[in-house]
């Protein structure tokens, strides 16, 4: 008779040793604990009804318990996140011109921006900060002054890969039989290297290095159903190293591999829609206290924190053009600050700090995709997530609202209905009237959103006491050049300069001209003894300057152009002064010196 498993079915197939994903589940699954009367909560459950450091209100985090934010703020703590990158792996497969056929489907997939756009340098510390701001309840990270999250316009902007077309599905998972008739179908294996290598997997995936080994030294001259299984090999190793990269950081499901058994059709598919919510669901996952690390394209999230937060993180690269995609716009690199500095730094964010629209330049090149409105689920395969636009409406530009409750999404098992709503997308996006009003400054947000906010929020992720003691009182304690220099000349410059960069490139030349020289002036600490040594040039008749509490994002402010550094006056023969004017006598002031060396530079320079 064959085995009895102690489930009570029979099975000839050998016992499998569990991951330690599925450890992990199984030991949730025990300590989750049954529901009870309201009457029978102890004082515990009674203080996380309104938890510390918020939310005052658990009608939307229902969740928060769990969250990583409130164990740190009862006392624990969690170190960096480990990150699984696989940006150096794309350049150990290269498609040069000897493998030109299978770089020409590639391209046509929608998927040839991968190649090149990911980051081999990621940052633990920001990254780790920024996932303890998640909340999957909303899909959103909860910062001080709000919510924000990752769009699909974001995924289109900073990727340049389609967001339209039909949803990725999968009706189960897949079993090791079906795994090794794949593997032979699709990419033209042995059924014993199939089985040699997901036993080796002990999971329904294939090791990324195993691909590059059997099908990187397939070229044109190649036969044809060679390259077809070279190329299916390749899309299915590009994948798993960024859009559905998971944590066992060496491999990739096969399941993807049913994707691309037709070649003509892999660009038919909503790529950067199945990418976010694969996004998601790490996120998600990664705000349990016990989690350890993280998966999904990081290169998606680390680009979108360098856009939105350029002040504070951003290392642009000089040489970038509007015409590639965003996420090649940034020079990655490491963030020296630890993850308790990083913490304590987002809890001081304010809305003035964020760059909500940063892809105005971009535009004339990768126009805003009308999809990026649609309310409703996003998924990938058996991963369904909520989508929700009204709840960051300021990164459309639209003045922020106290958003609806969110949906909860629906079972996978209903693929069919989510695919049909994701087809007729253009029935499902966000009406004129729920889009509000256009912002009138940069972050706008309706007088009563923030109390709604703070109410069922946790803003602030550091507890006051287990801070680093350097807050605003230390500084002011330190030597006033040090505080200066450190604060508010950098704040000021900082500022100066995104008022430049958001009013466009319809400014004149002499406007960008003094909004340098000042921002130089204050930077190098001579902005105070300039503006006394000068005498300030009044602004034009027809441009008011509004007062800043009333100046709207786009509407720079008046600059004051300090003189030029001064310079010794050219000698008397080789510049003689004209006759009608007297010698130079030494200057009555600051004012009558600065005014005859400019002089006598023009004169030079003719």
């Amino acid at each position: 008779m064959p085995p009895r498993t102690r489930g009570g079915y029979t099975s000839t197939a050998p016992r499998r040793r569990p991951t330690g994903s599925e450890r992990r589940r199984r030991v949730q699954l025990r300590e989750v604990e049954p529901e009870h009367p309201r009457h029978d909560r102890d004082e515990t459950e009674e203080v996380l009804d309104g938890a510390p450091g918020g939310p005052i209100d658990r009608c939307i985090l229902r969740s928060f318990h769990k969250h990583v934010a409130a164990k740190i703020w009862l006392g624990e703590d969690r170190a960096p996140l480990k990150l699984v990158n696989h940006g150096a792996k794309l350049q150990l497969w290269e498609l040069d011109v000897e493998r030109s056929r299978i770089y020409e489907t590639v391209q046509r997939s929608g998927l040839a921006p991968l190649i090149s756009c990911s980051h081999r340098v990621t940052s633990r510390p920001m990254l780790s900060a920024f996932c303890e701001r998640w909340q999957p309840e909303t899909t959103t990270f909860h910062l001080p002054f709000g919510e924000m999250t990752i769009t699909l316009d974001d995924v289109a902007s900073i990727l340049h890969i389609p967001i339209t077309g039909s949803m990725i599905s999968f009706s189960q998972p897949l079993r090791v039989d079906d795994v090794n008739a794949l593997l032979v179908e699709l990419l033209g294996t042995t059924d014993v290297e199939a089985s040699r290598e997901t036993e080796q997997c002990r999971s329904p995936s294939v090791r990324l290095q195993w691909l590059r080994e059997n099908f990187s030294t397939i070229t044109d001259v190649s036969s044809d159903d060679d390259i077809d299984f070279a190329t299916r090999a390749f899309l299915l190793h590009l994948v798993g190293c960024t859009l559905f990269a998971d944590k066992s950081a060496t491999s990739v499901g096969v399941v993807y591999l049913e994707l691309f058994r037709d070649l003509s059709m892999v660009g038919s598919y909503a790529w950067g829609a199945a990418c976010l919510a694969f996004m998601y669901r790490q996120l998600t996952t990664a705000t349990r206290f016990e989690v350890r690390q993280l998966g999904g394209y990081l290169t998606l999230l680390q680009a979108w924190i360098y856009e939105h937060f350029p002040e504070m993180f951003s290392s642009p690269d000089m040489a970038y053009i509007e015409s590639r995609p965003r996420a090649l716009r940034w020079r990655p690199h490491v963030i020296p600050d630890s993850l308790q500095s990083l913490r304590e730094r987002l809890d001081r964010l304010q809305s003035s700090d964020v760059c909500w629209e940063p892809y105005v330049d971009h535009r004339a090149e990768h126009p805003f995709p009308d999809i990026a409105w649609f309310s409703g689920c996003i998924k990938c395969g058996l991963v369904v997530k909520p989508y929700h636009p009204k709840r960051v409406l300021r990164q459309f530009g639209h003045i922020q609202t106290i958003p609806p409750r969110p949906f909860a999404p629906p079972r996978p098992d209903r693929s069919i209905l989510l695919d049909q709503y994701w087809e007729r997308w253009t029935d499902h996006v966000l009406i004129d009237q729920s889009r509000g009003r256009r912002c009138h400054y940069s972050g706008e947000s309706v007088a009563e959103y923030m109390a709604w906010y703070d109410r069922i929020s946790h803003r602030i992720v550091q507890p006051p006491h287990l801070r680093s003691g350097f807050t605003t009182d230390a500084r002011s304690s330190l030597p006033s050049h040090t505080a200066s220099t450190s604060d508010s000349r950098n704040a000021r410059a900082l500022r100066l300069l995104r008022h430049v960069i958001s009013g466009g490139r319809q400014q004149s030349g002499d406007y960008f001209w003094g909004a340098l020289n000042e921002a130089h002036s204050i930077l190098a600490g001579s902005d105070e003894t300039s503006a006394s040594h000068s005498t300030p040039s009044p602004a034009p008749a027809s441009h008011s300057t509004p007062s800043p509490a009333t100046r709207p994002f786009f509407c720079p402010p008046t600059f004051v152009y300090p003189p030029p550094a001064s310079v010794d006056p050219p000698p008397a023969a080789v510049d003689p002064p004209p006759a009608s004017v007297a010698p130079l006598a030494p200057a009555a002031g600051p004012t009558a010196s600065t005014t005859v060396y400019v002089r006598s530079k023009r004169k030079k320079k003719t």
